[in-house]
């Protein structure tokens, strides 16, 4: 049952997160910013679920708790750098090499 909250919570975090995309500045910056809470919550629910689980192993399905945290990760990524984007930086161009052919290992001969 604990799966179902926190995809609840995930899928609430991005429904704000779609409503609010009409919002004026200060208030869509208000909304984003309590969604990162919510994150910081869901993340030590997480954890917590997951030092408390008791996984046999030879269960067929354990819930992926790494992969959820992955996932809060790249959607507190995304929220963050809306928030605060990063100036593009002028990049060096990188000299092209201009050789684009790969040895193949030899083919050996089917018996």
């Amino acid at each position: 049952m604990p799966t179902t909250a926190f995809r609840c919570l995930l899928l609430l975090s991005l429904v704000i997160v779609h409503d609010s995309s009409y919002a004026a500045s200060a208030q869509e910056q208000v909304k984003l910013s309590l969604i990162l809470q919510q994150l910081d919550t869901i993340e030590r629910l997480t954890t917590r679920a997951e030092t408390a689980s008791t996984s046999e192993p030879d269960e067929r399905y354990r819930f992926d708790y790494p992969r959820l945290s992955q996932d809060i990760q790249r959607i507190r990524q995304g929220v963050q750098g809306y928030l605060s984007p990063s100036r593009a930086q002028p990049r060096d161009p990188a000299e092209l090499v201009g050789d684009y052919s790969l040895d193949t290992p030899p083919v050996e001969p089917s018996l």
